[in-house]
């Protein structure tokens, strides 16, 4: 049998049937059309919000950076600062001057030295006082926070006097009460070095404390019982259960105190008079201080300021990789 013919202008078979017609071709919806649009023309959105920050910043942070690297290439002493001789480009020769000196790595590895003891002792102390907030009963807690957040309120100049004066050698009422006569806490390099070290701690485990406490606050209480009556001990609940938990708490204070301890510049300069006994307390942040303005090497100055910056960005860039590594979003 032939297949009928389809009549072209009223579109049905000779049979008198209607021939069937092709579904027109989907069309986007307008709106989504115009939303897919009005998202990719939004990118720019987030950076107009933070557009007033990041000049802020830009102001505070990349243009001094860029002048403290430009320094630390250049022949910059009090004679170029006054005009009387002009800059001449020194390439990386103040960096071959600085890693020449032997000073430079005693003071690196005693700043290394000194930070690492300040992280250990603050967080210790912080973690075990978060603890400790979490068993007492509400008004020593108030107490505790109280005379904490005092502590971490108080400047660093301020502490390093009260405590300079509480170990004085002749008035100090430590001696006294630990019977020591007249035992000079910044005379010796390692009881200095302690005595700055307590100084430190004291100003900065509340921020551990504070920190670790409300991560502590925020793990599940089934979890802790069920260690409880599992016969788990305080150290183990503390090892096994809660510092797995707070792990990304715990990298976030860790690193900032790094950061903090290791370019710590007041209770050193105040504590031990600039350093102590023939530089024999120096860190990095007051070396450079002393070779920048004490002996007017400017530019060698800045080459221990870009040392330090490459450092703390290094540590920066492992606690970023941590963070990537736990699930955290960046």
């Amino acid at each position: 049998m032939a297949t009928p013919a389809h009549d072209t202008v009223t579109g049905t078979g000779r049979s008198g049937v209607p021939a069937p017609r092709k579904a027109p071709a989907a069309r986007p919806a307008p709106g989504r059309t115009r939303r897919g649009a009005g998202r990719r023309g939004g990118g720019w959105t987030p950076w107009l919000y933070l557009a007033p920050a990041l000049v802020v910043l830009a102001a505070l942070l990349v243009y001094p950076i860029y002048q403290l690297g430009l320094i630390s290439f250049l022949e910059y002493t009090q004679a170029q600062v006054s005009g009387g001789e002009p800059t001449s480009f020194q390439g990386l020769g103040n960096y071959r001057t600085l890693f020449s000196d032997s000073q430079f790595w005693q003071v690196l590895l005693a700043t290394v030295g000194f930070a690492a003891a300040c992280v250990l002792a603050t967080l210790a102390v912080g973690c075990a006082l978060a603890v400790l907030l979490t068993r007492i009963r509400a008004v020593p807690r108030l107490v505790l926070m109280l005379a904490a957040l005092g502590a971490w309120a108080t400047p660093a100049i301020t502490g390093s006097t009260v405590w300079v004066f509480l170990f004085d050698p002749d008035f100090g009422p430590v001696n006294k009460v630990l019977g020591l006569g007249d035992f000079s806490w910044t005379y010796g390099r390692w009881s200095a070095f302690a005595l700055v070290l307590l100084e430190v701690v004291w100003c900065s485990f509340p921020f551990v404390m504070v920190t670790v406490y409300a991560g502590i606050r925020a793990i599940p209480g089934e979890v802790l019982e069920a260690a409880a009556l599992d016969g788990a001990s305080q150290w183990r609940v503390w090892r096994s259960v809660m510092a797995p938990m707070l792990r990304p708490i715990l990298v976030v204070v860790v690193i900032q105190s790094i950061i903090w301890d290791f370019k710590v510049f007041t209770q050193i300069y105040v504590m031990t008079g600039g350093g102590g006994i023939a530089g024999q307390n120096l860190v990095l942040n007051v070396y450079a201080y002393q070779k920048a303005f004490a002996s007017s090497e400017y530019s060698l100055g800045s080459a221990i300021g870009v040392v330090m910056l490459l450092i703390l960005l290094a540590v920066t860039l492992v606690y970023l990789r941590l963070l990537r590594r736990q699930g955290e979003e960046i």
